[in-house]
This record gives C-alpha cells, sequence and structure tokens, in this order.
C-alpha cells in the first residue's frame, strides 16, 4: 500500500503553507455552442477545452483533488481585459469565476461549464510612494516579499509562496506577522475593481466597496484588478523556537493543548505562535520578531517544560527567516478546512478529546490552532473592514494529505467525522480563506454581522448574479 506523506513533508505544507501561447478562435466548446464568436483582443485570450496543453495549465489549480471543467478559460492582461471577458460572459450566459494563485482550498476559483478569468498575469507592483505600493491581484507572496523586504519594508500576509495576493487579501489575510501589524486587508487603501455589468469602478467613489473588499471580496460582487497597499517598516530579523512532543495519548494531548492556550494569551504583538497535532505527534511553533522579554522567556521555559525536544533558531534576517515557511509550491492532493476560530480553550474543552481520539489514530490527519489576537483586535481596523471575527484570539484549521487517489475516501471519511463533532457543538465562525463545501450555514459562519452589508454591495454591483459559485453571496 503506497505509503503517506512524511512527517517531514506534512510540516511543510501545514506550517505557514507567462503563458505566451496564443488561441484560436473557435466558436464551440465540445458539443456546447457558444452563442458568439470569440474574440480577438490585445487585451484579453480566451482558450477552450481544444488549446489542451495551455487549458489545462491554467485551469490546475494547487489543489489537485479538485478537477474542474470550465467551458472558457479567459487569461486577461490587464483591467480592460476583465472588462471584455465578463461582458463576453454575460453574452453566453456565463457564470464567472476569478483565479489569481489558484490556492482556494475548494476550488471556488475554478468552474464546470462557466468561465473562469485568470488574472495571475496581472501581477505588476508600482510604488506610488516610500510607504504606498499598488499591486496586481495575481502578484505572489514571494514576488511581493522579494520587492518589499531589499527596501526595508513589509506587507503582512501569509507565508506560501505561491499564494495570489489578491485573494489573501480580499479574504482577510493572516500569517506570522498579523498579530503586529494586522490582517492584510488592514492595509489595504484603494481597489480597483470590474463589477457585474463589466464596469470598471473604483473605491474612491465608495467607501463601503473599500469595506467590503477587505475581508468580503473572495469574487462574492467583483473582480479586483489593483489593489492599494500600505507598506510598514520590516522588522530587522525573525528568531522561532519548536517545540515536540512524541507517542501521545489523548489525554496528553489535550493538556498540553490547554497550557498553551494558557501560555499565548499575553505573548506580545510581535510573537506569533502555532499549535499542530500531527496524528501522535505535537508540534509547536513559537516566532518572534520584537524584543526577547521576560515574558516570552516564560512561554519557553513553560514550553520546553511540557514537551520532549526544544529546537531554537537564532535571529535571522526577515527575508531568510519567511522562506522557511514558503512551503511546497506545486500541487499537492489534500483537503483543507477551518475548524473554527475561539477565544479560549473553553469553546473546545467539552469536546476536543473527540477530535484528538481520531486525529491522534488517522495518520495523514492534522489539526492546527494558531494564535491571532494582537493588533488584528484593533477598533479602528475593525471599523474599516469586513472582517467579522475579530473577537477571536485562536484560528484552527484541519488538514489531511495522501499521495495517491486510493488513499482519499477513508481520510475524508475520518476528516468528515472531525467536522461532524465541531458542528454537533455549533462553532459559530469560520474563515472563508479556508471554506469547506460542507459547511451549512456558511455565509453566516464566514461574515458574520457583516453578512448583510455584503449582500447590499452584492446586490448594486452583480445584481444578476454572473459571480456565481458554492457559497458565493
Amino acid at each position: 500500500m503506497p505509503k503517506l506523506l512524511s512527517r517531514k513533508r506534512f510540516l511543510q505544507l501545514s506550517i505557514l503553507t507567462n503563458i505566451g501561447i496564443l488561441a484560436k478562435p473557435l466558436q464551440f466548446f465540445g458539443n456546447v455552442s457558444i452563442n458568439t464568436t470569440i474574440p480577438n483582443s490585445q487585451n484579453v485570450v480566451y482558450y477552450t477545452a481544444a488549446d489542451t496543453t495551455v487549458y489545462n495549465t491554467l485551469r490546475q489549480g494547487f489543489n489537485k483533488r479538485i478537477d474542474k471543467q470550465p467551458k472558457i478559460i479567459a487569461l486577461c492582461k490587464n483591467t480592460n481585459g476583465v472588462a471584455e471577458a465578463i461582458k463576453y460572459a454575460i453574452q453566453n450566459n456565463l457564470p464567472v469565476a476569478v483565479k489569481s494563485g489558484g490556492h482556494c482550498m475548494e476550488g471556488f476559483s475554478s468552474n464546470n461549464g462557466g468561465m473562469v478569468i485568470n488574472v495571475s498575469e496581472l501581477n505588476t507592483i508600482e510604488w506610488q510612494n516610500t510607504d504606498t505600493i499598488q499591486v496586481g491581484p495575481g502578484c505572489t507572496l514571494a514576488n511581493l516579499y522579494n520587492e518589499l523586504l531589499p527596501r526595508n519594508k513589509i506587507l503582512p500576509g501569509g507565508s506560501c509562496a505561491g499564494v495570489g495576493i489578491g485573494g489573501l487579501a480580499l479574504g482577510g489575510g493572516y500569517g506570522l506577522l498579523a498579530r503586529h501589524y494586522g490582517l492584510t486587508c488592514d492595509s489595504l487603501q484603494a481597489v480597483t475593481m470590474v463589477d457585474g455589468s463589466g464596469t470598471i469602478t473604483h473605491s474612491k467613489n465608495d467607501v463601503e466597496l473599500l469595506w467590503g473588499c477587505k475581508g468580503g471580496n473572495n469574487g462574492n460582487f467583483g473582480i479586483v484588478t489593483a489593489l492599494t497597499f500600505k507598506v510598514h517598516t520590516a522588522p530587522k530579523s525573525m528568531y522561532s523556537y519548536r517545540f515536540k512532543a512524541f507517542k501521545l495519548s489523548t489525554q496528553k494531548s489535550k493538556l498540553i493543548i490547554e497550557q498553551w492556550f494558557l501560555l499565548t494569551q499575553g505573548l506580545p504583538t510581535g510573537c506569533f505562535s502555532a499549535l499542530v497535532q500531527n496524528g501522535k505527534t505535537l508540534y509547536i511553533l513559537l516566532t518572534n520578531i520584537g524584543k526577547h522579554t521576560a515574558v516570552v522567556q516564560q512561554v519557553i521555559n513553560a514550553l520546553t517544560t511540557l514537551t520532549e525536544k526544544t529546537t531554537k533558531t537564532t535571529a535571522q534576517p526577515l527575508a531568510k527567516a519567511l522562506k522557511t515557511y514558503y512551503g511546497i509550491q506545486h500541487p499537492v492532493l489534500f483537503k483543507n478546512a477551518s475548524a473554527g476560530l475561539y477565544k479560549s480553550f473553553a469553546d473546545i474543552e467539552p469536546y476536543i478529546h473527540e477530535v484528538l481520539n481520531i486525529v491522534l489514530n488517522t495518520p495523514g490527519m492534522i489539526y492546527q490552532i494558531n494564535t491571532l489576537g494582537g493588533n488584528i483586535k484593533n477598533e479602528a481596523f475593525e471599523n474599516a473592514a469586513a472582517f467579522p471575527h475579530r473577537a477571536y484570539t485562536y484560528f484552527s484549521e484541519l488538514q489531511t494529505y495522501w499521495d495517491v487517489p486510493s488513499q482519499q475516501n477513508k481520510l475524508l471519511q475520518r476528516f468528515g467525522q472531525v467536522q461532524q463533532i465541531f458542528k454537533a457543538n455549533k462553532i459559530q465562525a469560520q474563515y472563508r480563506n479556508y471554506p469547506d463545501v460542507n459547511f451549512s450555514n456558511s455565509q453566516q459562519l464566514y461574515y458574520g454581522q457583516s453578512l448583510k452589508k455584503l449582500q447590499q454591495l452584492k446586490s448594486k454591483y452583480d445584481p444578476n448574479n454572473i459571480f456565481k459559485f458554492d457559497q458565493s453571496i
């Protein structure tokens, strides 16, 4: 029987984890007629399944488990190209999905039988001044950091190198630096967007549009083609500690998790921590971009006592330190979903042993909890953004990975069992950037008190529901 992924590769995946061929104009996709001739344009190139190599390359996302077949893929060169593509989709009654980096965990950046508007080539970075940049949604985090860090600037983002900034920021965006600087969307100052009629609009003309794009517009009511961000003075360095405990029982694991919750509540904002239960091994990461204070040392001492192995990484320049967490950048087979946001251990204490019983006895499954809080809770950020979950201090995720399709069904069955435990215990909040098709009442879980205003933006900018996919507003 094929082996599951190694533990080392699991952790690489889980810890803040220019096509130039021209398509020929075609009037048919398989046996399905397109009502109008696919136009020639300098702004967008259209591909169908007849363009086998290019089409298959463009439709592939990061998750190999997802295999969707859009009728047309529109590879856009600029904002005008996006507008042209949307108008073509309207003419042909095609629902639209948008793809920047292609990392949506449930493949919402693609569809079956519709149009995928690919904005990966909208990837430029332009400096407006020393503290402001305008970025295309297809710009990856690796390219963004490569531009910013040599100038001693940073935008708080995620850690996976291949993720596109568009999808990340429009859903919120958290990572190693979020507790210090806020979410990625909290640095967003303006957007250019193409709405459901193909009209180009700017947030300077609608303050509510900018609000909605800060955590509530993963392709829900328009396609954002340019994002303006404030950038921050980068910390000079980052150091980390890694703690491991082995051959754990459910009781022992629960004890460590409870203590981790208590210890991380008082961390300075420059610190981030993640707890990863991977089979019977528990792994804790602690990073710091700030001073090494007595409080930080107390947490380190306590975690050292709780676990069996401690590894310290000395302070490294931020550019080097971040690359440690870039993760695997080629497509893999996996299932990953939000497993709830929590305020404290009390939120999960009554039933976490049920979750751990399954995770500890399912090789290939990971349960991870990450620290939020800090400046994510900034009141000014909260008032200016649709992201609804700032009252929560922790974010959890459930993950499973496999090498071959034959391993999928068993792992997904166990995955579903864990999800049912959380559902039965009425988890009230989930992170939209880690969606799951099995979430009932998903819009309320993702958007909370922001949902009503987001629905109003949907009615204003996409009244005909051109942007339609599973769990879209």
